[in-house]
C-alpha cells in the first residue's frame, strides 16, 4: 500500500495525497503573454492556480513538496477549515465549468473532465464529512505527526531547527481541534470499535517515553531533533540553545498535548462498542456503496464485489494446489497453510540480525528487478528507492509494508518500509513479491514516474486513484514472473499467497461493512482461506474495519489493468509492445479505471487504423 497521508481532513482529499511538486512563482509578463495563449494553455493555468493555492493552504502539504514557506506551522483541523474548503471547491468548479471543452486539445479535454469530477466530489463527500475515524491504529495525527516531525521536517540550518520548535509548540493547538472533532463524532454515534482505543493509547505511549517525558533515553522526537541538529554547522552555544528550546517545548507543549488527547481517547472508549462495519454508521449503507465507488471508480455494488472476491479466491487456491504438486507436499491445502506458516525455514528469527537480513535482501530483490526493466518499461524512474524497517514508536500499530514517496527536489528518495515488529508476520516466501509491488516494478515506478512526468498539469500527476495506484501494485506483482522471476516455488507461492489475500479482501471488507459480518467473522474466513499466521490476519481485519472499502481497490484494479493488457495484446497481435502498454498506463498520471479503459480503447484504434 501506498503511504496514508494523516492529514486529510473529510473532503481535503487532493491536498491529503499530494506528494511532490513546487507552485510556479507569478510571471510578470504573463497580461502580454495571455493574448499569445491557447484555451488550453489558459485552461492549464487555471489547473495550475487551483493545485497551487491548495498546497499554499497546507503548511503541512508543502512539506511534503519541499516548500518551506510556511516551514513553521501545522494544518487546521477545525469545522470552519472544512467549510471554507467547501466553499472554495465550489467556487472552483464554477472556474472550471466556465471553460468551453470543445476549445481544447485532447489532454487538456481530459483535464478537464477530471478536474471537474474531483471537485465535484470533494463536494459531494462534505456530506459525509465525519464519517471516519481520525485516530485509530492504520492513522492518524496522534501517530502521524510524529512521523511527520520525523521523515519530512528536514534540519539543514538554525533557521530549520526553530521552525521545528514552533512546530512541537503547535501540538497543543492541533490536538485540541482534533479531539474536537473526537467529541463531535462521538455526539453522532459515529464511534471506533473498542479494539481501537488500546492501539491509539500505545501509541501515544511510545512516543512519550524518554526524556523530557520519562527518565530514561531521549525520546523519538527528541533523538530525532539532536540527529538532525547534529549534521547542521553551529556554534556550540547556539546548537545548546536549540536543544534547550525544544526540549522545553516537548516538555511543556508535546507532552501536555498528547497527555489532553490520551484523556479524549479514554472518555470515548467507555462509549465505543464492538460493532465493526460501516452499516452502523448513519446512513451507513449510502456512506459505503459512496466509499466502494470512490475507491474503486467502478459502480460495482458490495454484492457484485462480494462475489468478484469468492471467483478468485477459488481460483488461486486451485493455482495453489498445482504449486502443491510440484514441491511434492502430501496433504490438502489446509495442511499446506499449516506447514508454511509453522516451518522455521520460511521465517527469519525475530533478532536484529533476522531484521536486517530481511531488509537486505528485499534490497537484493529490487536491485535484480532494476537490470531486468528495460525488457518492460521504456520510462524508469529519476528519483532513487531504499529500503528501510518502519520506526519503532509506530511498528506495533503499522501496516505490513507501504511507500513513501520521493521528493521532487531530491532531498528524500521513494521508500519502501516494511514493518519488522513481528517476524512471524513476515514470511520469507512473500518477501520478493511484496519487494515488487512496494518497490520497483510497482508503487516507486508508478509514483516516481508520475511525479516526474512534464507537461502534465500538476494535479494530475500527484492525485490518486486508489484502484489505479494499487491496482497496478498488485499487477506488479505477477508481472516479474512473467519475465521468469519467481524461481523458487514458494516464491511463487508467495505471490499466489498475496493474490490470494487481496481476493479475500473482496470477500471480508464487503461482509464487514454490508452483510454484517463481526471482526470474529472476518478473521475465520481469513484464517480458512489463507496461509497467513493469526497475528497479520487480525491486524489485517482490524485495518479493514477501520478504513472501508480501501481494501477493495488492489484486486478489482488489477484485474481491470490484466484484462485491458489482454484485450490490446489480443486485438494488436504482432503490433502489441508490453513497453508501449506500460507507457500508456503509467506515463498519464494517475486515472479512474474507466478512464484508463478509454485511454487503451483509442490507442488500439490508433495503432490498427
Amino acid at each position: 500500500m501506498t503511504i496514508r497521508s494523516i492529514f486529510s481532513i473529510a473532503s481535503l482529499t487532493l491536498l491529503a495525497l499530494l506528494v511532490g511538486c513546487q507552485p510556479q512563482s507569478p510571471d510578470s509578463d504573463a497580461g502580454s503573454d495571455q493574448a499569445e495563449q491557447t484555451p488550453s494553455d489558459i485552461a492549464n493555468a487555471l489547473f495550475e492556480d487551483i493545485f497551487n493555492e491548495s498546497v499554499m493552504r497546507s503548511p503541512m502539504t508543502q512539506t511534503y513538496l519541499s516548500i518551506k514557506t510556511d516551514y513553521d506551522k501545522l494544518d487546521s483541523y477545525t469545522d470552519e477549515t472544512i467549510e471554507e474548503e467547501l466553499e472554495i471547491a465550489k467556487q472552483n468548479l464554477a472556474r472550471v465549468q466556465a471553460i468551453d471543452s470543445s476549445t481544447l486539445d485532447n489532454q487538456t479535454r481530459l483535464s478537464l473532465k477530471l478536474m471537474t469530477e474531483q471537485l465535484e466530489q470533494e463536494i459531494g463527500d462534505y456530506q459525509w464529512r465525519y464519517h471516519n475515524y481520525p485516530v485509530n491504529q492504520m492513522f492518524g495525527l496522534h501517530s502521524g505527526l510524529p512521523s511527520f516531525m520525523i521523515n519530512q521536517h528536514l534540519i539543514r540550518s538554525a533557521q530549520d531547527a526553530k521552525d521545528y520548535i514552533s512546530r512541537l509548540n503547535e501540538f497543543p493547538r492541533v490536538f485540541a481541534e482534533l479531539e474536537a472533532n473526537l467529541y463531535k463524532r462521538a455526539e453522532l454515534n459515529i464511534l471506533a470499535p473498542k479494539f481501537v482505543y488500546p492501539y491509539i493509547l500505545s501509541d501515544i505511549n511510545n512516543v512519550t517515553t524518554g526524556a523530557p517525558f520519562t527518565d530514561g533515553e531521549d525520546s523519538t522526537l527528541l533523538a530525532d531533533f539532536k540527529k538532525k541538529l547534529a549534521s547542521v554547522e553551529l556554534a556550540p552555544d547556539e546548537s545548546a540553545e536549540l536543544v534547550a528550546a525544544a526540549t522545553e517545548a516537548l516538555a511543556l507543549s508535546v507532552g501536555p498535548a498528547f497527555a489532553a488527547l490520551a484523556k479524549t481517547v479514554g472518555n470515548i472508549e467507555t462509549q465505543a462498542d464492538n460493532r465493526a462495519g460501516a452499516w452502523k454508521l448513519p446512513d451507513g449503507e449510502a456512506f459505503y456503496n459512496r466509499a466502494l465507488a470512490r475507491t474503486t471508480t467502478t459502480t460495482m455494488d458490495a454484492n457484485e464485489i462480494h462475489e468478484l472476491g469468492l471467483t478468485e479466491v477459488a481460483r488461486i487456491h486451485a493455482e495453489m494446489k498445482a504449486i502443491m504438486a510440484t514441491v511434492n507436499f502430501q496433504g490438502d491445502l489446509q495442511d499446506f497453510f499449516d506447514f508454511t506458516r509453522s516451518d522455521p525455514q520460511f521465517y527469519y528469527p525475530d533478532t536484529p540480525e533476522g531484521k536486517q537480513r530481511y531488509l537486505d535482501e528485499a534490497t537484493a530483490w529490487i536491485d535484480d528487478m532494476k537490470v531486468r526493466l528495460d525488457e518492460l518499461f521504456i520510462t524508469k524512474p529519476k528519483a532513487d528507492l531504499i529500503v528501510k524497517a518502519v520506526e519503532p514508536f509506530r511498528e506495533k500499530s503499522a501496516g505490513k509494508a507501504f511507500y513513501q514517496s520521493p521528493a521532487p527536489d531530491g532531498s528524500r528518495p521513494g521508500t519502501y518500509y516494511a514493518n519488522l515488529y513481528a517476524m512471524e508476520a513476515m514470511p520469507v516466501y512473500q518477501m520478493e513479491a511484496l519487494a515488487y509491488h512496494e518497490g520497483i516494478p510497482g508503487h516507486h515506478m508508478q509514483i516516481a514516474i508520475a511525479q516526474e512526468l512534464e507537461g502534465l498539469p500538476q494535479f494530475r500527476k500527484y492525485g490518486r486513484y486508489t484502484a489505479y495506484t494499487e491496482g497496478w501494485g498488485l499487477y506488479s506483482e505477477l508481472l516479474p514472473k512473467e519475465i521468469g522471476l519467481y524461481q523458487n516455488p514458494y516464491s511463487d507461492f508467495g505471490r499466489l499467497a498475496m493474490e490470494l489475500w487481496r481476493a479475500c479482501r473482496l470477500v471480508v471488507d464487503t461482509g464487514i461493512h454490508a452483510k454484517k459480518w463481526t471482526r470474529e467473522e472476518a478473521i475465520d474466513y481469513l484464517k480458512i482461506n489463507t496461509p497467513n499466521p493469526e497475528s497479520d490476519i487480525v491486524k489485517a481485519i482490524e485495518r479493514y474495519i477501520v478504513m472501508p472499502s480501501q481494501a477493495t481497490a488492489y484486486k478489482v484494479g488489477m484485474i481491470k489493468i490484466v484484462a485491458l493488457r489482454e484485450k490490446a495484446r489480443a486485438s494488436l497481435q504482432d503490433q502489441f509492445d508490453i513497453r508501449e502498454f506500460h507507457d500508456l498506463i503509467l506515463r498519464q498520471g494517475p486515472l479512474p479505471l474507466a478512464v484508463l479503459e478509454s485511454l487503451v480503447d483509442d490507442w488500439i484504434a490508433d495503432k490498427t487504423s
